[in-house]
């Protein structure tokens, strides 16, 4: 594992899913996320895998779902018009609990907007971009080496807990490529979706002590029903009050209990920092470079960078944020991610947006300069 390779950020997701065990990917073309697709339809038949080019979106989305419930760890890949098509469907694994993965290179939107530039714009539809309450997990890596990585505990997260994860890159990490080197801890851990205990009956959506429901493949001997409706311990329609509550409350609960298992923060320079940034995925980068230079002209300024973006980590924002004489929030949209993080400090420090809505990265100097005036 300690060798070096050159890769874009795009290659990385695909070598992460693989090393976690994805067999199986459905997907539409689309600018900026075609070149995983390209790589999955060349590497997936070398591990006895499969890869179909669907007619849409929506038709890619279903067959993800379909191949899930077969048994095979599943993915997909699109980009802004592509990803709002696929909501419906991410509801439906949603609710009925399927695990999937779904990278979105985010571009500049909405509609068609601009394909081959960046943007950090579907920050929140990733948490609510299908209708009513759902769990859903959400994470932003910014490096190649990080997208291998997380990818790879994207696909372990979405078996462990039975749900739909979304890796959100933006088209500027998609398409740089740079120099890996994996270390030992890249390693990708397998893990398995649980099963029905041979020779107990079978119930799909039992309650259980980890609020995980073992999930049956189709053809492993089980008959049971899937649906995008409420349903009740058996995979039936429900009515029943109790039950609907029941249900619902332990599939959104999951994310709860969960949750320190789940999100994930990076920290630099932030204990002594008078200005911290908070920042994810490419403009990560330029915040570190900021934290690097401010830090050799004697000037106290730290980095927060959650790769867990949903749930979202307000209580390490809140601790982190603690003291500190201003938060700067740069993002390239017009304000997302900078509402999280006005709720999680609640009014304690100013924060400052930083936006950028052109298609370029956000870049050090623009940062650099908000900082000035501030300090």
């Amino acid at each position: 594992m300690n060798d070096a390779k050159l890769l874009a950020g795009s290659d990385a997701c695909v070598f992460g899913a693989l090393a976690a065990g994805v067999r199986f990917f459905a997907g539409y073309p689309i600018t900026p996320s075609s070149e995983i697709a390209n790589l999955f339809a060349r590497e997936l038949p070398k591990l006895g895998g499969k890869f179909m080019q669907m007619e849409d979106e929506i038709a890619s989305m279903g067959a993800v779902i379909g191949a899930s419930c077969a048994g095979l760890k599943a993915i997909t890949a699109t980009s802004g018009p592509g990803f709002s098509l696929k909501q419906e469907n991410i509801g439906f694994a949603a609710e009925a609990e399927i695990p999937c993965v779904i990278i979105n290179v985010m571009r500049y939107g909405p509609s068609t907007g601009l394909p081959t530039t960046s943007s950090q714009g579907d920050f929140m539809q990733t948490r609510w971009g299908t209708h009513g309450d759902h769990a859903i997990i959400v994470i932003a890596p910014y490096t190649a080496r990080e997208a291998y990585r997380e990818t790879g505990r994207a696909v372990n997260l979405s078996e462990r807990y039975r749900i739909p994860v979304i890796i959100l890159l933006d088209e500027i990490l998609s398409h740089l490529r740079e120099r890996v080197e994996f270390k030992e801890e890249d390693i990708v851990t397998v893990i398995d979706r649980k099963g029905p205990v041979p020779g107990t009956p079978y119930l799909p959506y039992e309650d259980t002590d980890d609020m995980i429901p073992p999930f049956a493949g189709f053809g492993d001997g089980y008959r049971y029903h899937i649906t995008g409706l409420i349903h009740d311990k058996t995979g039936f329609p429900t009515s029943d009050p109790g039950t609907i509550d029941r249900v619902m409350r332990r599939m959104n609960g999951k994310l709860d209990y969960y949750r320190d298992k789940i999100v994930r923060v990076k920290y630099v320079d932030v204990d002594n920092a008078d200005v911290l940034i908070v920042a994810f995925g490419s403009v990560a980068r330029s915040a570190e470079e900021v934290v690097r230079s401010m830090k050799k002209a004697g000037k106290r300024v730290g980095l927060l960078r959650p790769v867990t973006l949903w749930p979202f980590p307000d209580r390490e924002i809140r601790e982190a944020a603690a003291g500190k004489r201003a938060v700067i929030v740069p993002e390239m949209n017009l304000g997302q991610m900078v509402r999280e993080v006005e709720r999680a400090v609640a009014g304690t420090v100013p924060i400052h947006p930083l936006n950028r809505i052109d298609g370029g990265l956000i870049t050090p100097h623009e940062i650099s300069d908000l900082i000035e005036e501030l300090l």
